[in-house]
């Protein structure tokens, strides 16, 4: 998607999606924009490696935007965007996973929009989906999942939990260190002790982990082992990892 509004300004940004990290999980289009950046913003959670395909010259520029670690404010992270923009540079704004998918890509396409800025958005591949398939779990299937959910535990207060505990399978993002609350919640609105969940730690990495138990008995499995950054996979479908990964040599290889 690309929006130009009549730009009053010779720079571009271009919001990008990093996809889960690696090099090959990154697609075409986010390579060929990060090898024509002159200036790259990026979150904590963007894996450091793409930054070998930016220019020697390109300004690399960390933000932050990771719990609990130190950040700019938006308000900080925007005036940044647009300041470059405005000096006539190929700006690139890389986000973890797709930018539209909790990127809180808008606040900062507002911005451009109100100082005539011209952009452009690259879609990614998001840990939601992606998670979930590199750790052998189907999101859907005809039998045990005829929809599924995608949430962040960022503000589990702010979720309509009887809604949600009632979906075939929910997916959890950020919500490694909200699991305890994200169990009791899910306990409290009438999900079964029983019902399957996995935690997919560093999804597509080297370092990728997957925890398997029920709502039951999870966070003792899980004990004080650091489980961000994770995605959370909750329901029947979780139970056909062990089927899928017995079957097929690109499981044994990437998990």
């Amino acid at each position: 998607m690309s929006v130009n509004l009549t730009p009053t300004h010779p720079g571009k940004v271009y919001f990008v999606g990093a996809g889960i990290g690696q090099l090959d999980h990154l697609t075409i289009a986010a390579q060929s924009k990060l090898r024509l950046a002159e200036v790259l913003i990026y979150d904590a959670l963007v894996n450091t490696h793409l930054l070998t395909l930016v220019p020697p010259n390109c300004a690399c520029l960390p933000v932050g935007k990771r719990g609990g670690q130190p950040s700019l404010q938006q308000r900080e992270i925007n005036e940044l965007i647009v300041n470059h923009c405005q000096m006539g540079k190929r700006v690139v704004r890389l986000k973890s996973g797709d930018p539209f998918i909790f990127g809180r890509c808008f606040s900062e396409i507002q911005a451009l929009m109100d100082e005539g800025c011209a952009y452009e958005v690259v879609p990614g591949l998001s840990s939601a989906l992606a998670a979930p398939l590199l750790a052998g779990i189907p999101l859907t299937d005809p039998q045990l999942s005829r929809c599924f959910g995608v949430i962040t535990a960022h503000d589990l207060t702010a979720l309509n939990w009887s809604a949600l505990s009632g979906l075939d399978t929910l997916v959890v993002l950020m919500g490694g260190r909200n699991l305890s609350e994200l169990v009791n919640q899910l306990l409290h609105w009438g999900r079964s002790p029983k019902t399957p969940i996995a935690i997919i730690r560093w999804a597509g990495h080297p370092q990728q982990f997957t925890w398997t138990g029920r709502l039951a008995n999870i966070v003792a499995q899980v004990g004080t082992d650091a489980v961000a950054p994770s995605v959370i996979i909750i329901g029947d479908v979780v139970e056909l990892r062990d089927k899928i990964m017995g079957t097929s040599d690109f499981y044994h290889k990437n998990l």
